[in-house]
């Protein structure tokens, strides 16, 4: 029989992706490049639409190349992107209003600040606990403690509205589309012929029920959202996504899913049953858990999302997040800490601990169960012994620190046994930071051999929905586990004292921008911080 091949067009913060593979997942052609985020203004992170998509065309041809192979000879293909960045444009003429305003994004801080302020929200959520106290609904369990973010899209599009004469003008008229990255995707490379979005890109906008599976009404109402601009909210794999246009790459290739990245990595670390978790480290750290057939209602700070939706299987997944990872590492080694990302490992093993150092890894705030977008980043504790590889070591922690809390925060607020930790993304090739994660949760922790996951759970969506994969069960024995940490009691009970003392100094962070002009003075806007594709040496 004809050897079948996947497409996966993966799209995350600073990189894209074309990986193409065989019906056993293996590699047979690639090609990455970068997206190029612009910082026109303090707090303002952009990709360029003409850019992105030059660079898009390229990418999916040269991995044709490199697998010899034309567009004619790939079965399907899917489509992973980054979320909640988004764009507006004309649907006369298909010209955008603005560059892709992404999720690292700051211009709308002053408004998230106002609105969780507001009496009015502060209003809506007494209302949603007295309805969650009448009914015991865990929807307004989740609406009593919801809290707006600037990585969600809702008040970055609102801000758009406000300050975009042409935008504005356009919502009037009829004339204005709405779109995450993935919707803006679809709409290109169908020539126009979609304008749709999957449940899982939609329900990370903050402005998507993931209770009732529709476009939040209070959000329409509150913030005067454009329904008629919106997409079609559609199952995460099928047919509905049509073609590619044929001159694109010289054949149509039929697209059969459009998948939010987190969620391809789910699918990549088959965390496909209740209770599994995996976690990505990459621009962020995402800690995900498949909460199955019920959306999560978290009082810690937790996300519930829809994590896919295929035919009549609908999974949910709840999400903890700090945003910045790998992009404390770049700025880390832009001050001169480390020449490689690879030396890191060796660096931070080199001493015994950090010597009483501490860093807190906040450029874009922080995470549960903080919940602060005020905190800042920075040293605490530097003495006159304090050397490289203490700053060096004081960093890496200050990830696993992060990761522990994340997992503390699900298990005071799930039943759920955990017992293995699922890890992506190029922070996670740190042998450091994983078995340092491993030691402080107790959990063992699992490392593919390739951490690009969210490629390889795109091409798995859609090689089952083709039916070059029969079963999950398939795609599990189909993993290539590359290295397993095992956790370790006597290095956490080591660890008791500095990782309280490190909670001191997180909490002394919190709160340090009070305004507007503080936050975006210091906030993520500089191409240092812009890389999240690493390779680390093995700890020895």
């Amino acid at each position: 029989m004809e050897e079948k091949h996947i497409l996966s067009l993966d799209i995350g913060t600073t990189t894209i992706r074309s990986y193409i593979y065989n019906s056993k997942t293996d590699i047979v052609g690639k090609s990455i490049g970068q997206v190029i985020l612009h910082y026109p203004f303090p707090g303002h992170v952009e990709i360029d639409p003409d850019e992105i998509w030059e660079s898009i065309l390229n990418v999916v041809k040269e991995s044709l190349q490199d697998a010899k192979l034309s567009a004619g000879h790939i079965t399907a293909m899917g489509i992973s992107t980054q979320r909640s960045t988004f764009i507006t444009w004309s649907k006369n003429t298909g010209k955008p209003f603005h560059k892709f305003i992404t999720w690292k994004d700051l211009r709308a801080d002053k408004l998230v600040k106002l609105w969780n302020d507001s009496f009015i929200w502060k209003m809506i959520k007494v209302g949603a606990y007295v309805l969650y106290v009448v009914s015991r609904s865990s929807r307004f369990r989740a609406g009593s403690v919801l809290k707006f973010s600037n990585n969600q899209t809702t008040l970055r599009l609102y801000w758009a509205l406000q300050n975009i004469p042409e935008l504005k003008a356009a919502v009037d008229t009829n004339d204005a589309m709405f779109g995450t990255l993935d919707t803006w995707l679809l709409y290109k490379m169908t020539g126009g012929k979609v304008h749709m979005t999957d449940v899982s890109s939609a329900s990370a906008t903050g402005f998507y029920d993931p209770f009732t599976m529709q476009w939040a009404g209070w959000a329409m109402n509150l913030f005067g959202l454009p329904v008629a601009a919106l997409p079609q909210v559609v199952d995460t794999a099928g047919e509905h996504f049509t073609s590619t246009d044929p001159s694109l790459w010289g054949h149509a290739i039929p697209i059969r899913s459009c998948i939010a990245d987190q969620t391809a990595s789910m699918w990549g670390s088959c965390c496909f049953d209740v209770g599994d978790v995996k976690l990505t480290m990459g621009t962020g750290t995402f800690f995900n858990i498949n909460t199955g057939v019920k959306p999560h209602a978290s009082v810690s700070g937790f996300y519930p999302i829809v994590g896919w939706r295929i035919g009549e299987e609908v999974v949910y997944s709840a999400e903890g997040a700090n945003n910045d990872t790998a992009s404390i590492i770049k700025w880390a080694q832009s001050l001169g800490l480390f020449d490689s990302p690879e030396d890191t490992a060796d660096i931070a093993t080199s001493v015994p601990d950090s010597d009483g150092v501490f860093f807190i890894p906040a450029f874009s705030g922080l995470g549960p169960p903080y919940n602060d977008s005020g905190a800042a980043s920075g040293f605490v504790g530097i003495r006159p012994s304090t050397r490289r590889a203490h700053l060096v070591r004081a960093v890496f922690e200050s990830l696993a620190f992060r990761t522990a809390q994340l997992c503390a925060c699900a298990r005071a607020e799930t039943d759920y046994e955990f017992d293995t930790i699922r890890i992506d993304g190029g922070v996670a090739n740190n042998d450091f930071v994983s078995q340092l994660i491993a030691d402080l949760t107790g959990l063992r922790v699992e490392r593919p051999v390739h951490v690009e996951m969210s490629s390889l759970g795109c091409a798995h969506v859609v090689g089952l929905q083709q039916g070059i994969f029969k079963s999950k069960e398939q795609l599990k024995s189909l993993r290539k586990v590359g290295a397993v940490f095992h956790p370790r009691p006597q290095v956490k009970k080591a660890y008791e004292v500095t990782f309280e003392r490190w909670k001191d100094a997180a909490k002394r962070m919190c709160g340090w921008y009070t305004d507007n002009k503080q936050t975006n003075a210091v906030s993520d806007t500089s191409p240092l911080t812009s890389q999240n594709s690493f390779k680390f040496g093995k700890q020895k």
